[in-house]
């Protein structure tokens, strides 16, 4: 019986050169999207950090190594909280772990940076993502009306306290 392995995926920190490809998936993700002036201001902060997970790929023509990216995830660490604010996997990547690799890494990296708290808004009609989010143990601690201005959506407030080392 052959056994199917899950492909690797890398994470790094977004490079300019990337914003083409990321707002592709901003796109296809989101009914509003971000502007591409929004996401070049977020590569500009030093409280901001842009993770996207790349899928390494290997062309037929001579074996030269290329990557695409399947994912991304924007978060802000500020004092001793981490507030992450969007959060996109490309249609077609959908269901494969990525958005659960980019909270998981996202939260090593707050736990290195000293955060005790990590936080975040949801549009109480995503399922997926608040199923997710679940998973990491996070709660429900509120409701922002109306958050989500242009279909009168309600945000659900959801916070994790970490454990200091």
């Amino acid at each position: 019986m052959a056994v199917r392995l899950r492909p690797k995926f890398e994470l790094r920190r977004m490079r300019p050169d990337d914003l083409e490809e990321v707002m592709v998936i901003e796109r296809a993700a989101f009914r509003h999207p971000w502007s591409t002036e929004l996401f070049r201001r977020e590569l500009e902060h030093d409280w901001s950090t842009i993770l996207v997970c790349v899928e390494p790929l290997t062309s037929a023509a001579g074996g030269r190594a290329t990557e695409r990216i399947v994912g991304f995830l924007i978060y802000w660490l500020v004092h001793d909280e981490v507030h992450i604010l969007n959060v996109a996997v490309s249609p077609e990547n959908r269901r494969r772990g990525i958005a659960r690799v980019l909270m998981g890494e996202t939260e090593k990296r707050a736990v290195q940076a000293g955060a005790t708290l990590m936080t975040l808004e949801v549009r109480r009609s995503n399922g997926a993502a608040l199923e997710l989010y679940r998973a990491f143990d996070y709660r429900a601690v509120g409701v922002r009306p109306n958050y989500y201005v242009d279909e009168g959506e309600d945000a659900i407030v959801m916070v994790k306290e970490l454990r200091k080392r």
